[in-house]
């Protein structure tokens, strides 16, 4: 089994494709239960954000199991083919550490994808697919991730997704205090906007979610209002800020909504923000007059503000992280020995059972007990030499000069002069 890493992620492929093969919670273990019992791959974890979608996974099948991808998502396989990057062994390694310590997210450095890798893990736990392995590549990724970020300047001058958002409507609104904000979700990513554009004072904040109760526990750290899901249509209109981020496989905005609110408004400006992948919001509404219309994807050049004081960073966690792959790979090597070991001690074992049975039948005889335990001793000495001392004496010419350091080697001999 070798360990191997492929997906697609914001660098490969247009958010058009990456909403196509996004997993949801709901979805999740389904999934990963499904790539191991398809014997695609033995261990496996999906992490699936809106900026990436990648599979880790400890498989003899590399192949298998990209293709398992486009066909669970019930897509034809030339569809995805030319956005994925597979990485097999030491690239997966490096990858994880470096997806964990924010160097291949969009707003390098950012802290939310560490976050969303140990949810993926649990996951990948609570199903049943993280095997030895992986939890071993984990357990190193968070680690040299945390070395990354205590280390280095790599998260300092950071321009959130949330702060390029409020940044976008204040070119939008002369004053982000004079606007009505409605959230869509009640998630980490709304969370976070909502603390950001609550930082402004705007004149309303309401949270619309699935789930009620979770959209009233979010709106009153804000003294907001909260509403269903439902009431959107006739809520929309009330709005002059809109931010939203579900796990809905659906638009939750349609075209026809928007058109309706935008009326109800008389054309005053709609700012909307989708952060949601699959996309929230139907890809028709930017064509309307009046909307303006924001993905995950038109954030990246917002969230390049302070990339430069952020570039010193990265060469210092780059260099964490290859210390940090180096070490996993040893260890990984040395799994490879793990077998002939566990033989070893098998033999030495059963050696001993029969020497330490034999005295036992000798003790019981009346022998006396320094005999016995001499004759143990002897019996083990020889019967632990006798393999390497048979295989010197038949060794051919050519290997036993390697046969010879070996020993050497294993024993701490020291030729004499």
């Amino acid at each position: 089994m070798q360990l191997f890493a492929f997906g697609i992620n914001h660098k490969t492929a247009p958010l058009a494709v990456r909403e196509q093969v996004a997993f949801n919670v709901e979805a999740m273990d389904t999934a990963l239960r499904d790539l191991v019992g398809h014997g695609a791959a033995k261990e496996a974890t999906i992490l699936s954000t809106c900026n990436r979608t990648e599979v880790y996974c400890s498989t003899n099948e590399p192949a298998q199991a990209i293709n398992w991808l486009a066909n669970f998502h019930k897509l034809p396989a030339d569809k995805i083919e030319p956005y994925i990057y597979a990485m097999p062994q030491e690239e997966a390694v490096k990858h994880a550490f470096r997806v964990a310590s924010g160097l291949d997210s969009m707003v390098l450095g950012e802290p939310q994808i560490l976050g969303q890798m140990k949810q993926a893990v649990r996951q990948a736990e609570q199903a049943g697919t993280m095997g030895f392995m992986l939890h071993k590549l984990f357990q190193r990724t968070f680690s040299v991730a945390k070395d990354v970020r205590t280390q280095t300047e790599i998260g300092a001058n950071l321009t959130s997704m949330a702060a390029a958002a409020v940044k976008l409507a204040e070119r939008i609104f002369p004053s982000i205090a004079e606007q009505r904000v409605l959230f869509i979700g009640a998630g980490e990513m709304i969370e976070l906007n909502a603390v950001h554009f609550a930082a402004k004072s705007p004149k309303q904040v309401t949270v619309a979610n699935r789930t009620l109760e979770r959209a009233q526990t979010l709106s009153r750290r804000f003294n907001g209002s909260a509403i269903t899901l439902n009431e959107l249509p006739d809520q929309l209109a009330h709005y002059d800020i809109v931010v939203t981020s579900t796990a809905s496989q659906l638009p939750i905005l349609g075209k026809g909504m928007v058109e309706r609110a935008l009326k109800a408004r008389k054309h005053k400006p709609l700012f909307i923000v989708d952060l949601a992948v699959p996309r929230d919001v139907e890809a028709e509404v930017a064509e309307l007059d009046d909307v303006f219309l924001y993905s995950v994807d038109d954030l990246s050049e917002v969230v390049k503000d302070g990339l430069d004081s952020r570039q010193g960073a990265v060469k210092e966690a780059e260099v964490i992280i290859a210390a940090g792959v180096n070490e996993f790979m040893h260890w990984m090597e040395s799994r490879g020995v793990v077998p002939t070991i566990r033989s070893l001690r098998d033999v030495a074992e059963r050696q001993r059972r029969h020497e330490m049975e034999k005295a036992l039948r000798n003790l019981a005889k009346g022998e006396p007990p320094e005999k016995v335990l001499e004759s143990l001793s002897n019996a083990l000495t020889n019967k632990f030499l006798h393999a390497p001392a048979h295989a010197l004496n038949h060794a051919q010419a050519a290997e036993r000069e390697a046969l010879l350091d070996a020993v050497h080697r294993i024993y701490q001999l020291h030729t004499p002069e």
